[in-house]
């Protein structure tokens, strides 16, 4: 799967131009997405030195990103006459998402599991539910234990 990831709000705290400290477990999830074999892209405003700046934060944590600001890293304008800054990813993870940014617990479990985010919500639900129900209704002890 290929998965762009914007990085500023996203995998570190909004600070631009400055790097933020890294919001909790973005580069663990990121490695283990590498790891499971998928295709990640830095998506950034950041250009220039700003976005070296962020690619070498990633890089001396241990994420290596397939591409970054383009389909696939030997994208050029001059080879690519369509060349636009439009991505063709399956996964986006933004914080300006509708919802906002989930933890990335949640957003690993989503990919990995091919989950979407109704699917968590209606799991936490569903999760909410049983605990209410257990606490309203207590189990009773069995009649030869009284």
């Amino acid at each position: 799967m290929t998965i762009a990831v914007d990085f500023d709000g996203t995998i570190v705290e909004h600070r631009y131009p400055e790097i933020g400290p890294e919001i909790p477990f973005a580069t663990d999830t990121l490695k283990m997405l590498i790891k499971d074999r998928h295709k990640l892209i830095l998506w950034s405003v950041r250009e220039g030195k700003l976005l070296d700046d962020a690619v070498n934060w990633c890089r001396e944590r241990g994420v290596e990103f397939y591409a970054i600001n383009r389909d696939y890293p030997e994208e050029q304008k001059q080879n690519n006459q369509f060349f636009s800054r439009k991505l063709k990813a399956d996964v986006w993870i933004d914080d300006r998402n509708l919802g906002g940014l989930p933890d990335w617990g949640t957003i690993y479990r989503m990919i990995t599991h091919n989950k979407t985010w109704n699917d968590i919500i209606e799991e936490e639900l569903q999760s909410n539910k049983l605990s209410s129900y257990e606490e309203s209704h207590p189990k009773k002890k069995p009649w030869w234990k009284l």
